[in-house]
């Protein structure tokens, strides 16, 4: 089995909302710093939001600037999951969305690829009319 599962992307207009959902079998993501990352094709993968460790850090989040204000990342521990909320959806959101853990305990969280060492499998998300 993959350690993370990404579901919830679709077809959304502009100014609509989507919910991503981030769930995991094998691990306890409340432990783990979990960040969200997108990759539109052409372009490099990049950093949306992160929530550090809840155990902790005080699930700390960050939010790239193209992002913040619309999006929300949040978890829920009883059902093991961490979503990503996105309101007022632009266009330029559309990409393939990933979640990833630092599976160190207690980690922090950064918007880097480097930061992190499983991901998902990626679930599609596109922003039209």
């Amino acid at each position: 089995q993959v350690p993370l599962v990404e579901s919830g992307g679709g077809l959304v207009q502009p100014g609509g909302s989507l919910r991503l959902s981030c769930a995991a079998s094998q691990y306890t993501l409340d432990h783990y710093a979990i960040g969200w990352f997108r990759q539109a094709p052409g372009k490099e993968r990049e950093g949306v939001s992160c929530g550090s460790s809840i155990v902790i850090n005080d699930g700390g989040t960050t939010y790239a600037d193209a992002v913040k204000g619309r999006f929300i990342i949040s978890r829920d521990s009883a059902k093991n999951t961490v979503y990503l909320q996105m309101n007022n959806m632009k266009p330029e959101d559309t990409a393939v969305y990933y979640c990833a853990a630092n599976t160190n305990l207690f980690s922090s969280c950064v918007l880097s690829r480097s930061g992190y060492n499983m991901w998902g499998q990626g679930t599609q998300v596109t922003v039209s009319s």
